[in-house]
């Protein structure tokens, strides 16, 4: 049995956990006990306490990954007693009281906001034709058709509902920023950054699924936080 902490990797909007399936495998092979969490994307309190279950089920040390809305869940589900750290990848990172939908507003509205397609049903989806320019620019045709034509759709009232008290203001956090990303603008993603005193933040030439495109430099980010603690 690996002496390795756990790393359970979070998803974000209009994905699931085979978004990671770039960086499972090495760090697998790495001997970390590595998790996907499948979230159901239906309100952040459901996505918090899922994460919170799986992540308190592993038993052990255990860092957790946040791509994209996936930050705003870790945020939250930081604050389970065996979590030690955080990685945020291109990842909202809020503060207490703090949703996506205000975090949008702090700056001009990113490109991918004009793709964004309600439903009746009070979810939202992401434009299929122009996903892969807005969501995975910098990944092949195939993988963002994949990509695009998967997708999982969040509920409305995820931009909404607010965070409770972060947990990256208690344990030590990483962060990657995509000077890419037209999904959160890179200005916020290293306002995020600078504010919670990441450990160490790396900027990636991305889009918005740097896991995608680049899944070596993430993986080394990902090792080096889970490394940190011995």
């Amino acid at each position: 049995m690996s002496d390795k902490l756990n790393i359970l990797l979070v998803h974000g909007a209009w994905g699931d956990g085979s978004h990671w399936r770039h960086v499972i495998p090495t760090l697998h092979n790495k001997g970390y006990r590595v998790r996907a969490v499948q979230n159901p994307l239906t309100s952040l309190p459901d996505d918090i306490e899922r994460t919170s279950k799986l992540a308190a089920a592993l038993n052990g040390p255990t860092l957790l990954v946040g791509h994209s809305y996936g930050g705003m869940v870790i945020t939250g589900a930081g604050h389970t007693p065996n979590v030690v750290g955080l990685v945020y990848i291109a990842a909202f990172a809020p503060d207490e009281g703090e949703n996506p939908g205000g975090l949008f507003a702090m700056r001009e509205a990113p490109p991918g906001a004009a793709i964004i397609r309600p439903d009746d049903n009070g979810f939202l989806w992401l434009d299929t034709e122009k996903f892969r320019e807005n969501f995975c620019q910098d990944v092949d045709d195939t993988e963002a058709l994949v990509m695009a034509l998967s997708q999982k759709p969040i509920a409305a009232r995820c931009f909404e509902d607010k965070s409770g008290a972060p947990a990256w203001k208690e344990k030590p956090s990483w962060y990657q920023v995509s000077a890419n990303d037209r999904m959160i603008p890179p200005e916020t993603e290293e306002w995020f950054a600078e504010r919670m005193k990441a450990q160490k933040t790396i900027t990636l030439q991305a889009g918005h699924a740097p896991m995608a495109s680049h899944p070596g430099e993430v993986i080394a980010l990902i090792d080096e936080a889970a490394s940190s603690f011995g």
